[in-house]
Formats: C-alpha cells, structure tokens, sequence
C-alpha cells in the first residue's frame, strides 16, 4: 500500500509537536519558579509570565527564544540563574523601576 503523505503534512505535524512540547516545558518551568510573578503575585495567564536572568553575563541562552526546545535538565540550570516575573513587572525592572536584588534579600514583594 502505497504512503500518500506529503513532506507538507509531516512538517504540519512537527510544528504542532514542537508547540506542544514547549507549551509543556513553560509550564513546567513556571511551576518550578513557583508559578506567580515573584513582584506582584501574579498568575492568571501562563503568556503573561517571563523569566528575567538575574545576571546577564551568566546567561547561557534565552528561554524564551527557542529555550523551551532544550532538555528539561538544561533548562532547569539556567532557570536557577532566574526569577519568574509578569510582563509589566518585567518591563519595569528593565526600566530601573524594580530591583529584584531587594526583594530577594528581604523575601518581600510589592
């Protein structure tokens, strides 16, 4: 019997694969940052959550572009070198608003 599958179908179904897997790992990666913006304590929406490198120097790649392709273990190590934070918060550590520094010292938030 003869395959009447395309390349076209098998890189439709590799595409849909690969978002399946990093949709997994990101929520893996946010409950393992303990799932809220580490500032204000937000959690409602998954997209909303970014992962901010606590030092730049020692980061190793992005996670999130293409990082959530690696291996959980890969990912893991550099997600220690993180603190889990929503957009705005993100945003605003960026504009020298936030200084993580502090409310990991004090184990406070805003």
């Amino acid at each position: 019997m003869p395959d009447n599958r395309k390349y076209s179908d098998r890189a439709e179904y590799l595409k849909m694969a690969v978002d399946k897997r990093r949709k997994k790992i990101k929520a893996m990666a946010i409950a393992y940052k303990g799932g809220k913006c580490i500032f204000c304590g937000y959690d409602r929406c998954a997209g909303a959550l970014e992962f901010h490198h606590l030092d730049s120097q020692g980061k190793d790649f992005g996670l999130g572009s293409n990082g959530l392709t690696r291996s959980w273990e890969r990912t893991q190590k550099e997600l220690d070198k993180c603190i889990l934070v929503c957009s705005n918060c993100h945003k605003e550590i960026h504009a020298g608003l936030l200084q993580p520094s502090q409310v990991i010292e004090n184990g406070k938030t805003r």
